[in-house]
């Protein structure tokens, strides 16, 4: 069976509508590059790649991307390992209530694996499906948190919903340790900003001298207004009640984490993940002349920005990320040319190495044995 997808007639809004959700991210993504690059010299790029580019960094680079992956992999199994538990004891329910059919199911299957480890996810299914997971959000933005609880159910019988919620776990923790080292890095360098209004001719005494004291209160109470009036609209729309499930979700899954484990384990891999993240961003400015003497807060400050820029649905955070970086090497005191070549490189590389890890998943999983349980007690069987 295939879980990775299921056909049914569609309706020709919903086809628009999916049709849609691929092609607009490739729209604008192409839109802000072809803005950022038109005019632009491509033939001077070949220069670049093989005469002012050090590729020993780069290369250098690639161990940190791909643990990043791992390490999310590693995670995941941990925040599984809960929800297999709770399976073991359906099962051992189902072993005292019909023992003799529990037997013969047993006897039935000589694949089976034992007891002790029937319930486990595979720590190899999990990292591949993490790799196919940023492979395929390539192709549709944010789909990959769907595709590797697809990935997992397929090889390890692991329940779809299940895993879609140990996702939001993931994401909510995510989200607290980038913006608490986002708000840290961003006090440290905060002189960088002021540099930005400096050039611009902008700065925040010109911007509140034009507010009174009127002027704020007047901006207050519209301000609230328009919150309760958005409020009631919202109230009586579907997207209200996604938007609570939503948050309610990520509540729900950060208190999940009482159940793990190895908390401090937890933890070590879910802050690794970003140091990682990092350092395969870092080392790349070891690979040209005008990014090596930048400094680590050059490199931590257009690292923050960048994670805020590719909320921006589009694959791999293609524009948003070039545009991001761009600027922020340009404040650092970058030529614009060079900014613009070094984004371009450095995602490109850095997503042909996604691709990579995705082929390489998807070539040992179509090797691997696939898994089959059953959804009320667990029994697993290879096939």
């Amino acid at each position: 069976m295939n879980y990775l997808c299921t056909f049914a007639p569609m309706e020709p809004k919903s086809i628009l509508g999916n049709v849609a959700k691929i092609v607009l991210p490739f729209i604008l993504g192409g839109a802000i590059l072809w803005w950022m690059y038109r005019g632009e010299d491509f033939s001077t790029i070949s220069h670049v790649l093989t005469e002012e580019m050090d590729w020993t960094w780069m290369l250098l680079s690639f161990p940190f991307g791909i643990l990043a992956q791992m390490f999310r992999g590693w995670r995941w199994k941990q925040t599984l390992e809960p929800i297999v538990t709770r399976s073991e004891e359906c099962g051992v329910r189902s072993e005292n209530s019909s023992a003799n059919e529990f037997a013969a199911n047993i006897s039935q299957q000589s694949n089976l694996t034992p007891h002790s480890t029937l319930h486990t996810p595979r720590t190899s299914t999990c990292i591949h499906a993490v790799f196919i997971s940023y492979a395929a959000s390539l192709v549709i933005p944010r789909i990959g948190e769907f595709s590797r609880c697809a990935v997992l159910k397929r090889y390890d019988g692991v329940s779809f919903s299940k895993a879609l919620g140990t996702v939001v776990t993931e994401r909510a923790v995510d989200t607290l340790i980038v913006m608490l080292y986002s708000g840290i890095i961003l006090l440290i360098e905060m002189s960088v900003f002021g540099t930005f209004f400096k050039k611009t001719g902008t700065s925040f005494d010109r911007i509140l001298e034009g507010f009174s004291l009127t002027g704020w209160l007047v901006t207050a109470i519209c301000g609230a207004a328009a919150l309760i009036l958005l409020h009631l609209l919202l109230k009586n729309l579907s997207i209200y009640n996604k938007v609570k499930m939503t948050l309610s979700g990520i509540w729900e899954g950060v208190l999940s984490l009482r159940d793990v484990k190895n908390l401090p384990l937890y933890l070590f891999f879910s802050v690794g993940i970003w140091v990682m993240y990092f350092l395969h961003y870092y080392l790349t400015f070891f690979c040209f002349d005008f990014t090596a003497n930048l400094g680590i807060g050059c490199a931590l400050v257009s690292f923050v920005v960048a994670n805020f820029a590719v909320i921006v649905p589009t694959p791999n955070g293609a524009g948003p990320w070039h545009f991001a970086i761009k600027t922020m090497l340009i404040l650092y005191g970058v030529a614009d040319e060079q900014a613009l070549w070094f984004v371009l490189i450095v995602h490109t590389v850095q997503t042909l190495l996604v691709i990579a890890l995705g082929v390489y998943a998807w070539a040992v999983l179509s090797f691997t044995k696939r898994v089959a349980r059953s959804e009320e007690c667990g029994v697993r069987s290879v096939e």
